[in-house]
């Protein structure tokens, strides 16, 4: 069992349309909706990460996947679960992370309540107004595989981490307080009335790319050499990593010319739904990635 197949289950058993993207778009109101969770222990560990770092994190979570939708991110609101050995500086610290974090996104309110540890759950609100939201299903054959930043930066902080590394340093930051691409996301949202796909990497680039190749039923081609990274991150870290919390697009090539900090990795082509990576055909790569529920 796997995250992708339980939203499967809770689709169906749903039956809504709402459910499938980064975020979910209401038109009705004209907003998007999106909700994460961090968990001590799975998603993070106090001896890693501060207060203030973790609070940061936590929206930028959140306000990575309204970036994805294409909407203006507007609105959080945090609900904090606490076990006893979490104290007032803790509290405060975390909240002047987050409030550094979301910018101009107003905190509007969440929920406090005791636990065995630290449980976080943030909700985000954004506007569609004058912006062309996303779908994953969108890709068409002809268009562009864009990225904007850096990627497997974060997982080679985590790397350094687990290693002992405590000093700053610019994989560590990518790690620990990842930046929401909300530039981009505005460029492509506020120049296009064309149909486009878009997520963020947080679970990883190649998972991105699959996830809307299959939902788009198209092939995404690839070329490694064109992903910007590292030197000293390895190709299946910058593939597979994640928590980059970048942007990879699909998007009409006459869109390009309105845009500025991205890079052309690929294109998208006719063919059975599936991701090709310098010329070898996938049309699955479950197995490479993290899963939360694997036994």
């Amino acid at each position: 069992m796997n995250e992708k197949e339980l939203i499967k289950i809770i689709k169906s058993t749903l039956n809504s349309e709402y459910i499938g993207d980064d975020c979910a778009y209401l038109p009705d109101l004209g907003i998007v909706v999106t909700q994460d969770s961090l968990v001590e222990d799975v998603h993070f560990k106090l001896d890693f990460i501060t207060p203030f770092q973790l609070g940061y994190k936590s929206v930028t979570v959140n306000i990575s996947d309204v970036c994805a939708s294409g909407a203006e991110p507007k609105y959080l609101t945090i609900s904090l679960s606490l076990p006893k050995y979490v104290d007032e500086n803790f509290v405060k610290d975390f909240y002047e992370g987050a409030k550094l974090a979301a910018v101009d996104v107003k905190i509007v309110g969440g929920d406090l309540t005791g636990s065995d540890k630290i449980y976080i759950s943030a909700a985000a609100i954004g506007s569609a107004k004058g912006r062309k939201i996303s779908s994953r299903s969108n890709a068409k054959a002809g268009y562009k595989i864009i990225v904007s930043g850096e990627h497997g930066s974060s997982a080679y902080g985590l790397k350094l981490l687990l290693n002992g590394e405590r000093t700053p340093d610019h994989f560590i930051k990518a790690h620990l307080m990842p930046a929401a691409q909300r530039e981009l996301s505005r460029q492509i949202a506020e120049n296009t009335q064309e149909d486009y796909a878009m997520m963020d990497t947080s679970d990883g680039l190649a998972d991105a790319l699959m996830q809307i190749a299959k939902a788009s039923k198209a092939v995404l081609s690839v070329d490694t050499s064109k992903i910007p990274h590292a030197s000293c991150v390895d190709m299946n870290t910058v593939l597979y990593g994640g928590e980059d919390y970048q942007l990879a697009a699909a998007v009409p090539e006459t869109l390009l010319k309105n845009l500025n900090g991205y890079t052309i990795i690929g294109d998208v082509k006719d063919g059975d739904a599936g991701l090709i990576i310098d010329g070898k055909f996938y049309t699955d790569i479950d197995d490479k990635l993290y899963n939360h529920f694997k036994e």
